[in-house]
């Protein structure tokens, strides 16, 4: 059987709920659908969807399918425009949201390379460390950093850092080097309130896992407050390398607990499932994961 015909069909007809609804997606006769399914489920060897009265639902191991197939299905999608971006000269207007500090540091520094690429294409920056509703915002591609809450999206990800305790050097010598993520309860902690306003950490050395809850006078709702106040000596935080990139780069600032690690950031590439993602928008998100990358 055509394993990419049966996946492309299995995504089409979760996502549409029917035989029938897949079938008009797909532009076939449901009859075909259904037999692509079955030949699917016989190879398997698993049943993949529940038939109830309601419709179709995926079974457990048809929902661990479906989003297999549906990455597959994007990474090739992808793998697709950006080969014929290559050598694309897009116009008109390209609107992308991303996180304040993320963008100063990583993407606009750079984006002198990807406007040379594309000498027509007029390009917005919406820089702000709230998510913003893609299509409300006439957003094309939203880059957004952490765990996605809105599964009416479709995402890739497209890069991701470590996360670790910082601090000056100066704020180190002062108050001393925490040995222990127990001992961070002792320290002043700068506290990125986005999205937890009390997050919880959970570090992990070996086999042994340690909840850690940090206290701090001083909380921040963006990125760049917690750079600013860590870079005055004022505490340490939990963030990702990202942030602080080249202060870790020149040493003025230093990774503490470093037998400890903690769950890494990821950056995803956003569109929304409202609209087609244009072939400019996944050339972008394909230049973005290219500069992480390097």
């Amino acid at each position: 059987m055509d394993r990419w015909q049966a996946m492309e069909t299995l995504v089409a007809v979760v996502e549409a709920g029917s035989f029938s609804a897949a079938a008009r997606r797909l532009g076939v006769g449901q009859p075909a659908v259904s037999k692509v399914i079955a030949q699917l489920e016989a190879d398997l060897g698993v049943q993949l969807l529940l038939r109830s009265s309601r419709g179709l639902t995926p079974t457990e191991p048809g929902q661990a399918y479906y989003q297999g197939a549906r990455h597959a299905l994007q990474l090739a999608a992808d793998a697709d425009a950006s080969a014929r971006c290559a050598n694309t000269e897009f116009g008109g207007r390209l609107v992308v949201s991303a996180p304040v500090t993320f963008a100063r540091l990583h993407v606009v520094p750079r984006l002198s390379q990807f406007l040379s690429q594309h000498p027509q294409l007029q390009l917005e920056l919406v820089l702000d460390d709230n998510n913003i509703d893609l299509l409300e915002g006439g957003i094309d591609v939203a880059l957004r950093l952490g765990a996605l809450s809105d599964s009416d999206m479709t995402a890739r990800r497209i890069g991701h850092s470590p996360r670790a305790v910082l601090a000056t050097p100066d704020y180190l010598l002062q108050h001393g080097q925490p040995q222990h993520p127990a001992e961070l309860s002792e320290h002043a902690a700068i506290i990125y309130t986005r999205p937890s306003k009390n997050p919880m950490y959970v570090f992990q050395s070996g086999a042994v896992q340690e909840s850690v809850s940090l206290q701090g006078r001083l909380r921040c709702s963006a990125a760049e407050g917690v750079r600013t106040a860590v870079l005055a000596h004022m505490g340490l935080a939990v963030a990702s390398e990202w942030m602080f990139a080249p202060e870790l780069a020149s040493g003025q600032v230093q990774r503490v607990l470093q037998d400890w690690t903690l769950p890494a950031v990821d950056l995803w590439a956003v569109f929304s499932s409202g609209r087609k993602a244009s072939a400019k928008a996944r050339a972008f998100a394909a230049f973005v994961e290219a500069l992480l990358a390097d």
